[in-house]
């Protein structure tokens, strides 16, 4: 039966909306139910401002009613749609080895998203990408409207695409957390993203974040290559932390049930406001402290109950540099610079019932392979998210505790009154400290305005706030993790970024909250009680397990640095003449060369410590803008040649850093 033939012959017998929504229950059952309990089966959709009409191809096409605006082709809309996602496909270059993060933006009945799947399953069937497809579409009486003109098996079947139907533009924040980090292509169908002045709006938000959470990948390559010498030096420096300090998985849900929320003291502007109640607001609240804010707490007499540090440069670890909140307990990353460490266990013995700058540590699970390699087979510490600050951290350890609720201050993710950090932080020191007649404190501020690519946006009282887009990435990781969970987050700082599910709250609420710092003080220390003795318990079998996960960690780098030399060594001794399209002899010695090669690979993807090998490995796209030979043979040889002599180096350098440890 022809296209035409089948999408008429079934419209005739009204069975579309049957067919369709039996399959969304077995597929996407809670799509179904959504559907269904909103009154979307209803036969027409009510008040729907969209006409379906029939078309000369024998396909139904979408109108808008109030101007009479053609969403898809009057004519052949299905063939549109093909034409369309062809056009789009064709800029999914052949070079990229990786899944493709392929958005449809306006669904309408479906045309373009169905071409972009149907293309999709011919490149999974021959074995090339497995692209990931999100359709958005904020009409979902649009989808509705598709399931009872047309059979839409190919989208509905498992695993086929994500929908974003309706609802806030923050949902697509949740679809791409599911994905890898990569700049997604973005499909429109411009007749719907740009209907109304309310479409537009919306589908422009969506278009933000998608955006601003790609960025992501070239933020994290770019620090990759500044920073990941440095953190494998502090993480080969660190590594008995693991031995130790205990993991925060032994702080999860302390405070759940308990009724006591959690006071999150980020370094914003905004912290000013606050800190001539800090001693009212300790007496009500858990403190969490990012390491930054820890001036500011200590200058007005409290001690936070937790510091979180998680930032591996020297220049952070300067925020904490002979300062000391003996009743407090650091939250830090085995990746941290080494000094905040040697600070906070300079008279502590092996299970520290008291450090000298902070009552004791706990480590949360590395961010890093080289570490979690060890941690996973020595103590797992627990998992903390991490999107890119250390106020996004310090967040998810709060959450991590199950408070009531948290408040936040200082997390302006912005620079109210053109300024960065709160009054006295280690910044703005700094800055005076080094300013001179010619380059004052004002300059140096303003340099740190605009090295962010600053942006003025809305602020969480609804007027307007300069951000950076740094920020803006930090604004997006937050709205996705608010928007997952299930806690109520306040906000003190009107003044900072509006982030959607921050409720712009006031201080009197929060000193209204009852005094729980005594039993706040009587569930800690039975804690920690708790997990000293069972950390000593353990201290045999667990130190055991470290020293056999070093010596695997030490001989399975060795054995990947010894593979990649011999791959270079091949490749060396290959003649330059031998061609891709040579026949006879040369083309045997063609495939000699490429199975040991082959056999290289295997060996390495084999590794349990691949990926601590290849943590400083550069992006592939750096080592492809250095090839220079034209002929396919040659071209792979070269581009094999300066991986493997990349991976060895990665290799070589941080056993250099172990041995030294």
């Amino acid at each position: 039966m022809s296209p035409e033939n089948s999408e008429t012959s079934k419209n005739k017998d009204g069975s579309f909306w049957e067919h369709n929504i039996a399959l969304l229950r077995s597929h996407y059952p809670a799509l179904a139910e959504e559907l269904e309990s909103a009154g979307y089966s209803l036969l027409p959709v009510p008040n729907s401002p969209f006409l379906i009409e029939q078309t000369p191809s024998g396909y139904p096409t979408l109108i808008y009613q109030e101007n009479s605006i053609t969403i898809h082709s009057r004519r052949d809309p299905f063939r549109e749609g093909q034409r369309h996602a062809e056009t789009a496909l064709a800029e999914i270059t052949p070079a990229e080895t990786t899944g493709q993060i392929i958005i449809l933006m306006g669904f309408g009945l479906g045309y373009t998203a169905e071409s972009v799947v149907q293309l999709n399953n011919v490149q999974k069937n021959h074995e090339q990408k497995n692209n990931i497809v999100i359709i958005v579409e904020r009409h979902r009486e649009l989808f509705t409207l598709a399931m009872k003109s047309r059979n839409l098996d190919l989208l509905i079947s498992p695993g086929t695409a994500m929908f974003i139907l309706g609802g806030e533009p923050t949902a697509i924040n949740a679809a791409l957390s599911l994905t890898e980090s990569q700049k997604p292509l973005i499909i429109k169908n411009r007749a719907l993203t740009g209907l109304t002045t309310e479409d537009q709006s919306w589908y422009a938000d969506v278009e933000r974040r998608i955006n601003t959470w790609a960025s992501k990948e070239e933020i994290n390559a770019a620090t990759l290559q500044r920073f990941g010498k440095r953190w494998t030096r502090n993480l080969a420096a660190n590594m008995d932390g693991v031995l130790k300090f205990p993991g925060v998985k032994n702080l999860e849900n302390i405070l759940n049930n308990t009724n006591i929320p959690v006071f999150l003291a980020a370094a914003g502007p905004s912290l000013n406001k606050v800190e001539h109640i800090l001693k009212e607001i300790r007496l009500r609240c858990v403190i969490v402290a990012v390491d930054t804010s820890l001036r500011c707490l200590l200058r007005n007499g409290i001690e936070p109950d937790f510091i979180v540090s998680v930032d591996p440069q020297y220049w952070n670890a300067q925020h904490l540099h002979r300062l000391a909140s003996p009743n407090a307990a650091l939250i830090a990353e085995s990746a941290v610079y080494p000094s905040v460490l040697h600070a906070a266990c300079e008279t502590a013995p092996a299970l520290l019932p008291g450090c000298a700058a902070f009552r004791r540590v706990f480590f949360c699970q590395s961010l890093f392979p080289l570490g979690r390699f060890i941690e996973d087979r020595t103590d797992p510490k627990g998992a903390l998210g991490a999107g890119g600050s250390v106020a996004t951290t310090a967040w998810d350890f709060a959450r991590f505790l199950q408070p009531s609720a948290i408040w936040i201050a200082g997390l302006d993710l912005a620079f109210p009154g053109y300024r960065t950090h709160y009054r006295g932080a280690l910044f703005e020191e700094n800055t005076h400290n080094v300013s001179k007649r010619l380059y004052p404190a004002e300059t140096h501020s303003m340099a740190a305005l605009e090295n962010g690519i600053p942006f003025i946006a809305a602020s969480a009282s609804g007027g307007k706030v300069l951000t950076d887009k740094r920020l803006s990435l930090y604004a997006a990781w937050f709205e996705n993790r608010i928007e997952q969970g299930n806690l109520i987050n306040h906000s003190l700082s009107p003044d900072g970024l509006a982030v959607q599910g921050l409720i712009n709250s006031e201080i009197e609420e929060l000193l209204s909250l009852p005094i729980c710092r005594e039993k706040t003080d009587q569930l800690i220390d039975k804690l920690y009680n708790v997990i000293d003795e069972q950390y000593a318990r353990e201290e045999q079998s667990r130190n055991h397990r470290y020293s056999k996960a070093l010596a695997d960690l030490i001989r399975g780098l060795e054995e990947i640095r010894d593979n990649a030399h011999e791959a270079v060594q091949t490749i060396a001794r290959t003649p330059f003449a031998v061609k891709s399209g040579a026949a006879g002899k040369n083309s045997n010695e063609n495939e000699r060369i490429l199975k040991k090669l082959d056999k290289a690979n295997a060996a390495i993807a084999a590794s349990p410590v691949k990926a601590a090998a290849g943590f400083l490995f550069p992006p592939l796209s750096k080592l492809e803008e250095e090839l220079r030979e034209t002929d396919p043979f040659k071209r792979h040889l070269e581009y094999s040649r300066l991986f493997y002599q990349s991976l060895y180096g990665s290799v070589e350098y941080t056993l250099s850093k172990i041995d030294q440890k």
